[in-house]
């Protein structure tokens, strides 16, 4: 499988996702490069955090209008895998890949530290290495990371099992402390109606060993290749993921 990670003026967490799928994963990976408007034949294509074109304006707000971003919206429309880290997920939310907004943290602070995280919804294909209910434990490294959409989206993301990941405490309680950015009802993650593109604030890549404290990250980008390997080959999902739930073909 061959992930590709973009790269913008700014981008600081490319590395970090570069070393977790070929040192870790042991996956083809590549750099995508903003101005050039040519995916090179990627089966993923990871959007990873930092601070693109400095955050000037809003967080994502340039990027947006990169080349290489007319290219990752067909991608996407086609069915193609993309994954939003940090000011990724930012840059999808600019991009109208999501929906929604990310604004200033509650404490108008920059938060560096690991959070506890709920899966809401293990059946897509970044998650069928999770279960239901699984909390997880992975870092966070962002100034504005609160989450935001009017009511009656928040409506439709519930309503098609959009949220994908929520901020909780260590036994998987929704609390207001365990919320660390204000953001609209715990979300720390969503994808997108054929749940092909996800974007999520905390840091997978960073979560990738064991030495760094958490590899539960670990297991979104196996489950990426798990659902590529079974898609190609046209089988259906195997445990932990019910394969009746899941519509690959949607995806």
């Amino acid at each position: 499988m061959k992930f590709g990670i973009l790269q913008f003026p700014g981008s600081n967490c490319d590395q970090d996702c570069f070393y977790a799928i070929r040192n870790v994963l042991k996956e083809e990976v590549v750099y995508l490069w903003h101005k050039e408007a040519d995916l090179q034949e990627a089966d993923v294509v990871v959007v990873p955090g930092g601070f693109s074109y400095g955050d000037y304006l809003r967080c994502g707000a340039i990027a947006r209008f990169s080349p290489v971003m007319g290219e990752v919206k067909k991608f996407a429309a086609s069915g193609g895998l993309v994954l939003g880290i940090c000011n990724g997920f930012q840059i999808l939310t600019e991009a109208g890949l999501l929906p929604g907004a990310l604004l200033r943290n509650r404490s108008l602070k920059f938060i560096c530290r690991e959070v506890c995280l709920r899966v809401e919804h293990p059946l897509t294909p970044f998650t069928l290495h999770y279960h239901k209910g699984e909390v997880i434990r992975i870092p966070i490294a962002h100034g504005e990371g609160n989450y935001f959409a009017e009511p009656d989206v928040i409506a439709e993301l519930k309503k098609n099992r959009q949220i994908v990941f929520k901020y909780t405490d260590a036994e998987g309680r929704e609390t207001p402390e365990a919320n660390p950015n204000g953001a609209m009802e715990n979300i720390a993650g969503i994808c997108n109606k054929a749940g092909n593109v996800l974007g999520m604030m905390p840091h997978p890549e960073r979560a990738s060993e064991s030495i760094l404290g958490s590899a539960d990250g670990l297991k979104m980008f196996q489950s990426v290749v798990y659902w590529l390997k079974i898609n190609r080959a046209g089988q259906t999902p195997s445990a932990p993921v019910r394969s009746a739930e899941i519509n690959l073909a949607a995806v």
